[in-house]
């Protein structure tokens, strides 16, 4: 059985050490915001924070993760810089497709909470190793520049 702290919340699962994260939160915990993309931790799409760090869930073993606090996209709409995100995410329709967009708006807001008023170099460095198949990336530099002036 591992344990983990998922959105605030301790949970016992009883999975192998070795498993992905991704896979416990979407198959096991049901929180399907998380999207599979790659699978080799390179498009982004599984962004997650463990312990406020944006980090890809699909290369992540769980059993890694004990006394560490995993936030998912379905909870950082509480913290003040998931909110600004998700509002500015909003404001400058963003998304198209939408599927990148949980870890887009993942990895921005741990942009926000470390650095409150990114550059556009910081931003680029930020955001680099998430892929957009829609080319929304002028969108999403806008976006977080409307939630860091926010």
């Amino acid at each position: 059985m591992i344990t983990l702290e998922i959105n605030g919340t301790a949970r016992r699962f009883d999975v192998p050490p070795d498993m992905p994260l991704l896979w416990v939160l979407r198959d096991v915990a049901h929180l399907t915001g998380t999207k599979f993309g790659c699978g080799l931790g390179l498009c982004g799409a599984c962004t997650v924070h463990i312990d406020g760090t944006a980090t890809r869930s699909c290369i992540t073993p769980a059993g890694s993760l004990a006394g560490k606090r995993v936030t998912t996209i379905e909870a950082i709409g509480e913290t003040a810089q998931g909110r600004r995100i998700q509002r500015a995410w909003l404001d400058r329709e963003v998304v198209q497709c939408g599927y990148c967009q949980s870890g887009q708006i993942m990895s921005a807001t741990a942009l926000l909470a470390s650095n409150a008023a990114p550059s556009d170099s910081d931003i680029d460095a930020a955001m680099s190793g998430n892929i957009c198949r829609c080319g929304t990336y002028v969108r999403i530099r806008a976006a977080i520049k409307q939630a860091a002036r926010s």
